[in-house]
């Protein structure tokens, strides 16, 4: 299963209409959200795995608790929130704050429900990640290859498929059309706002076209 099948299959609608539920934000915004954050998790996940430690520290914790069985069960989301918090803390530290304002402001969704949606859809991303490292036979050194190639599959595949506006969301979120650069600072900088907003604009006009907003 491909990043995209993830966001778009039955994993996916089924984690949003739990979302949907709970919160009272559209299917399609949660969707769209999950476009977004799981690449960008991933693309964390990445650039933290360059170092040996944190390495050792994510390998450990996807055989502990991410062995990908929540894909069988994705509704199973609603329930583990705290923990998708404290990954998300590990994951984003002092940058969560600012993540989490950057994906309100290009989703829509209201500050105080970004944070537990995030943290609804973070087990999920886990699981996935702990699934292709199985699948793949990965231990920690391999982690960084495998991270990369979940992202280079996924922009491949929205790359093909230009006409699914998710599929643009995240060809726009791994490339933003530039192909330089260091890929999370792109993800950030570019498609998530940073200082720029005149070149992120992209991103909010794809959810737009999605959720009928601006």
């Amino acid at each position: 299963m491909s990043l995209i099948d993830l966001i778009t299959g039955n994993t996916g609608n089924q984690v949003a209409e739990q979302a949907e539920n709970k919160f009272g934000i559209s299917k399609g915004q949660i969707i769209a959200l999950l476009a977004v954050a799981a690449p960008l998790i991933i693309s964390y996940l990445k650039n933290k795995s360059q170092d040996a430690n944190e390495a050792e520290a994510l390998n450990k914790a996807l055989d502990k608790d991410h062995d990908g069985s929540i894909l069988n069960n994705p509704t199973s989301a609603v329930e583990r929130e705290v923990e998708g918090g404290s990954i998300l803390d590990h994951i984003f530290g002092g940058q969560k704050a600012t993540v989490e304002n950057q994906l309100s402001q290009n989703t829509g969704i209201s500050m105080d429900k970004i944070g537990p949606i995030l943290a609804m859809l973070a087990p999920v991303i886990m699981g996935y990640i702990g699934q292709q490292k199985q699948a793949n036979g990965v231990n920690a050194g391999g982690l960084g290859d495998l991270l990369g190639g979940i992202l280079g599959g996924a922009q491949q595949q929205a790359q093909a498929q230009p006409s699914n506006p998710l599929n643009d969301i995240l060809g726009s979120v791994l490339g933003g059309g530039q192909q330089s650069g260091s890929g999370l600072g792109d993800i950030l900088g570019s498609v998530l706002g940073g200082g720029n907003q005149k070149q992120s604009g992209g991103l909010g006009d794809l959810l737009g076209g999605i959720l009928g907003g601006k």
